[in-house]
């Protein structure tokens, strides 16, 4: 059998990506990043739930260094993340929100740290947590990105580790269709970008989730703390 790191922030994506892998791969470890971002506290701990209960290694990467890549709100206590003006079906708006919470290089030096995991555990593929929906606005999201990474993977790792995202080509419902499928416990997730007890329900990762939850008949009661 395959074996594969996963990265996984306890995202919808993420986590159906350890769900769907962990049925058609062996996972040797489920790695999580502590890049100071403003929900690292509840990422960490779903991450951790999530991992545990399907018998998966985890692990917690410190990279607090990220703060002094710039301004992102998702990482700048003084910078704040965008709510009212995020506007999931306006193109023109989410690719300005979407500039408020980009970290320079994130999915790069993630894939690239997880990449250097799995050749030490001689594991054949890292698995992040993309979708088609996202990529639009991040093209580190992207089928295209995945495939320079391969190229680049073949010279910095002996056993040519290569990304494998099993949702790189699905919109967030299809994704969410996905999740009932495999059986994802949903309360378990935090798709949100703030650290509170309940999913905020207005930033961009929450609008998305929650619409994607609401096509498939996901019952979310009292796990946004906006839920119109």
């Amino acid at each position: 059998m395959k074996k594969a790191v996963v990265l996984l922030s306890a995202g919808l994506d993420s986590t159906v990506n350890l769900y769907a892998a962990h049925r058609d791969l062996e996972i040797v470890l489920a790695l999580t990043f502590d890049y100071g971002q403003k929900a690292a506290a509840k990422e960490k701990y779903c991450s951790q739930r999530l991992a545990e209960q399907l018998g998966v290694p985890h692990k917690v990467i410190d990279l607090g260094w990220f703060r002094d890549f710039g301004a992102s709100s998702l990482i700048q206590s003084n910078q704040k993340i965008p709510t009212d003006q995020v506007k999931i079906n306006d193109l023109p708006t989410s690719q300005q929100t979407a500039r408020s919470v980009w970290v320079p290089n994130r999915n790069g030096i993630f894939l690239n740290i997880a990449a250097g995991f799995a050749e030490s555990l001689e594991a054949d593929y890292v698995i992040p947590g993309f979708n088609a929906e996202e990529a639009v606005t991040f093209p580190d999201n992207s089928t295209e990105f995945m495939g320079a990474m391969d190229s680049s993977l073949k010279f910095s790792t002996a056993n040519h580790v290569r990304i494998h995202c099993l949702t790189d080509k699905l919109n967030k419902p299809e994704i969410a269709k996905l999740a009932v499928e495999l059986g994802v416990p949903i309360s378990n997730l935090w798709p949100c970008y703030f650290p509170g007890e309940k999913w905020c329900g207005e930033c961009e990762s929450c609008q998305r989730s929650k619409r994607a939850f609401r096509t498939q008949g996901i019952e979310t009661k009292g796990l946004f703390l906006v839920n119109e």
